[in-house]
């Protein structure tokens, strides 16, 4: 360990979340990346979730070089043919109700910008998300986000409810058969944010696959009864796809599997294959009314012709070289591999998730559920050791869920080696905890 680099770290740096992996990278390329040992590690979280063509995607590191040597940012008052360009693309993916674009960086500031469009939109100002909801940092994100930040940072934006996140494996609500019954805690999260409503509801913001949240994929029929919900109420659906969108679930947009269009659509991690590129997405009508009620959303980087070259070519490699049904491909691969750990360990609870975005969650035992965070921790560590980086979800009774998203370019070979890697660890884990019983 380099003693000398972590003491300046310790002695330099503002501390913002867990703490950090105990290796320095110095270098990463495709679905790895190396310590300055030169040790490969398997990256399973794709970076921050975002790298879904790997790490230096010689497409993106072309285009990057190519954009920074002729035309990276402007005035926010001007316009470039990339961001046109990028608009353009963006629109032959997604339906018509979704063809106008606004460029900007972070996902944060996307869901900042939704929000502002949907308040807008509607005259109206309260926000409904998950109660494990990441929507980002920033104050109107984060008055969104509920899953952790809340206490200790001043007043959050008022307006701000929540419903009850539709965990199969955890929720209380059930049918007579044992089954979820989401459509009861669909209905009664509702019934409680009427009865707290000022009526002034404007949005509902969700994503269709909670990430941070512990990988919560919604059931299928949730997100039509949602936007039913919203409609009824005047409400405007918004989808976070930060995570989920251009390929990472086995479609283009995780919305697809619903055919539920939402009102507006927020992009950023995967958009930008690990750059800072995002973009909201709505309707000519939205954008007409928002934009004579005077929207304003005029930051430094908005409209950057860097960051739609970027956007541009990862969406065009995604389409070029067939990501989108790879990851539903390697998804069934991974499903079965996640499934047999959870056939051969006790203390593995649940697998969920589809496509490259799945997640496994540790227990202590299955009878209580109960979350295993040592454990997690433990096989985190055991993962690293023997070169795959996995991340467990660093919130408050979830430290055992692991977040599985390696880029969409992992190979097969890869992608097994990392579930061997996994197995291997898990083993290890759950023998010395025997052993010391």
């Amino acid at each position: 360990m380099d003693t000398e680099f972590w003491e300046a770290a310790d002695r330099l740096l503002i501390r913002y979340g867990a703490s950090f992996t105990p290796r320095v990278i110095e270098r990463a390329a495709g679905t790895y990346v190396y310590d300055e040992a030169g040790a490969p590690i398997l990256d399973f979280t794709s970076g921050q979730m975002s790298s879904v063509l790997g790490h230096s995607h010689p497409d993106v590191v072309a285009a990057v070089s190519t954009a920074v040597g002729r035309l990276d940012h402007l005035f926010s008052g001007m316009l470039s043919r990339p961001v046109v360009d990028l608009a353009e693309a963006l629109a032959a993916t997604l339906p018509p109700e979704l063809r106008r674009m606004l460029l900007l960086t972070t996902g944060a500031e996307s869901n900042e910008a939704a929000l502002k469009l949907a308040k807008l939109y509607t005259g109206r100002y309260e926000i409904v998300s998950f109660d494990r909801s990441w929507h980002g940092m920033s104050h109107g994100a984060g008055s969104a986000t509920f899953s952790a930040g809340r206490r200790g940072h001043g007043p959050p934006t008022p307006g701000n409810f929540v419903l009850p996140t539709p965990n199969a494996y955890r929720s209380p609500f059930r049918a007579a058969d044992g089954s979820h019954d989401w459509r009861a805690e669909l209905e009664y999260g509702f019934a409680l944010v009427d009865q707290q409503s000022s009526g002034s509801l404007a949005a509902c913001l969700v994503e269709p696959v909670l990430s941070s949240g512990g990988i919560i994929e919604l059931p299928p029929g949730y997100l039509a009864r949602l936007k039913e919900l919203c409609e009824e109420r005047g409400m405007l659906l918004v989808l976070d796809e930060a995570q989920t969108g251009l390929g990472r679930t086995g479609t283009m947009y995780a919305f697809e599997r619903d055919g539920v269009v939402p009102d507006i659509l927020t992009l950023s991690k995967t958009l930008g294959a690990g750059l800072p590129v995002a973009a909201v997405l709505t309707g000519d009508h939205i954008e007409r009314r928002c934009h004579e009620r005077g929207f304003l959303f005029f930051t430094t980087h908005v409209s950057d012709p860097l960051a739609a070259t970027v956007g541009a070519t990862v969406l065009g490699v995604i389409q070029r070289d067939g990501l989108v049904a790879r990851a539903a491909e390697l998804g069934e691969q991974l499903t079965a591999r996640l499934t047999e750990l959870r056939e051969r360990y006790e203390v593995v609870g649940d697998v969920r998730g589809r496509g490259l975005l799945q997640g496994l969650e540790l227990v202590t035992d299955r009878r209580s559920k109960a979350p295993a965070h040592e454990l997690g921790q433990a096989v985190t560590r055991a993962c690293l050791d023997r070169g795959l980086h996995l991340n467990i979800v660093q919130l408050p009774g979830m430290g055992g869920i692991f977040r599985i998203a390696p880029p969409l370019t992992v190979t097969e070979d890869e992608l097994h080696a990392g579930m061997d890697v996994l197995a291997a660890a898990i083993d290890h884990v759950v023998s010395g905890r025997s052993g010391a019983a």
